[in-house]
């Protein structure tokens, strides 16, 4: 196999088309760094097991579904514990920091990410980073044991708060250097995963001995090359309540409406998801698929046939989905401190249009209740599906910091979880 030399990114290509995004290493900045036996040897937990490490060329292909004369095509580095490690226990000195909105299971991955270094590695020094980026040089930290993270995941949002923005790649870094910290574990969307990716540049720039690991949270489940990112399944699952009371409120009236708005910027996939689950959704509307208003196969002319055929309807609209038909006046071209395009309420215009249609054009009668449950839903605990699989995140990370990876994040990628390089991953939140 032949290595390019480009050093972003990473690539190995093989026979067949076989092309594997690699992710760095410490030891491609810094030679001839010591390995150490992997501890997890010596874990009763883990001897009970045949084979318990990963073999260094496992990966993990990106496309399962391939013709017969097309090429093996794009892989990832699987994830797990390797036999050699590149950092002593006593020599770990780990920081965990949440930057960006809230999200099921924020807790689970901090909780496993304390209680894996802790218990899998024998790590003592774990610090947590209060308020996102900027309180790696503006907040105090706050030494985490898994006595302090023992019940978090019982509960939503993050012990250690969270904010947008604040990121100072230079002060960041300093901090890091100064503090002595050694693993530096990132959640976040991606306006964090690209901020983890200039810190790893910077960190390698300085020739320091620091990993970089990012765990990706999109409760909007948009990051097309993992299978499913945590928080999801948790967020569908309590807008089936939303959902319900507005089917509810819809069916006791006469020509009742129920429309919730659920989350979804770019992506549809909560309110789909949430709709095939409920069963009493009639109409659907997501970023993905434009519609109109008003005339033949427009949503007025659907609404008014589903009163007219059930008496009631009910409307899940995602909350980036109709935003070409609010008028320019509502439109504006503002971002958070994420980078992220701020959005108007299409669930409360669309509810106004609607009830003007009805009322001045058709003459009818009309009753709609909007439900809004966005930060309901993302500032619950996650569900027992998400906090299985936050912990495999978690560990994941962990495994590949210790086996001297860096700039990389976690995820499954057709099942098998995977470490993709920064370079590949914030690129993927774009797409």
């Amino acid at each position: 196999m032949a290595i390019s030399n480009n050093s972003e990114p990473k690539i190995v290509t093989g026979e067949g088309g076989y092309v594997l995004e690699d992710v760095p290493h410490l030891v491609d900045y810094i030679p001839d760094l010591p390995t150490y036996p992997n501890p997890l040897q010596n874990n009763p937990s883990y001897s009970v097991v045949k084979q318990y490490f990963v073999n260094a060329d496992d990966t993990v292909a990106q496309k399962i579904v391939v013709h017969k004369d097309s090429p093996r095509g794009t892989h990832f580095r699987r994830s797990g514990p390797r036999q050699k490690v590149y950092f002593e226990s006593d020599e770990v000195h780990a920081c965990i920091v949440t930057c960006g909105g809230l999200c099921p299971g924020l807790n689970t991955v901090i909780r496993e990410l304390v209680c894996g270094l802790t218990h899998m590695y024998h790590v003592k020094r774990i610090l947590g980073i209060e308020g996102g980026y900027r309180g790696f040089y503006a907040r105090n930290t706050v030494p985490i044991t898994p006595k302090v993270v023992n019940d978090i995941h019982k509960r939503g949002g993050t012990i250690l708060g969270t904010s947008r923005g604040g990121h100072d790649t230079s002060k960041i870094v300093d901090s890091i250097q100064d503090r002595g910290i050694n693993q530096v574990y990132v959640i976040g969307g991606d306006g964090t995963q690209r901020g983890a990716a200039v810190i790893f540049e910077e960190i390698r720039r300085r020739g320091l001995k620091v990993a970089v690991a990012g765990i990706p949270k999109t409760i909007d489940n948009d990051i097309p090359v993992i299978d499913k990112s945590f928080g999801f399944d948790s967020a569908v699952e309590e807008a089936q309540r939303a959902i319900n009371a507005a089917h509810v409120e819809a069916e006791s009236v006469e020509n009742g409406i129920g429309v919730v708005k659920l989350m979804g910027r770019y992506s549809g996939f909560i309110a789909m998801y949430a709709t095939l689950a409920s069963r009493d959704v009639d109409c659907c509307l997501i970023p993905e698929s434009p519609f109109y208003l008003e005339g033949p196969g427009g949503l007025y002319e659907y609404i008014e046939k589903r009163l007219k055929e059930d008496g009631h309807i009910v409307i899940v609209v995602a909350e980036g989905a109709g935003e070409v038909l609010l008028s320019e006046s509502l439109l504006k071209d503002e971002q958070d401190a994420s980078g992220n395009k701020l959005l108007q309420d299409v669930g409360l215009w669309l509810s106004q249009n609607i009830k003007d249609y009805f009322s001045k054009q058709r003459k009818m009668n009309i009753t709609l209740k909007y439900i809004d449950p966005t930060y309901m839903i993302r500032a619950i605990p996650g569900n027992a599906s998400d906090n299985v699989y936050c912990t495999l995140l978690a560990h994941s990370a962990i495994h590949g910091a210790m086996a001297g990876y860096t700039g990389f994040t976690v995820g499954p990628v057709n099942g098998r979880h995977a470490y993709i390089p920064f370079c590949v991953s914030y690129m993927l939140f774009l797409v």
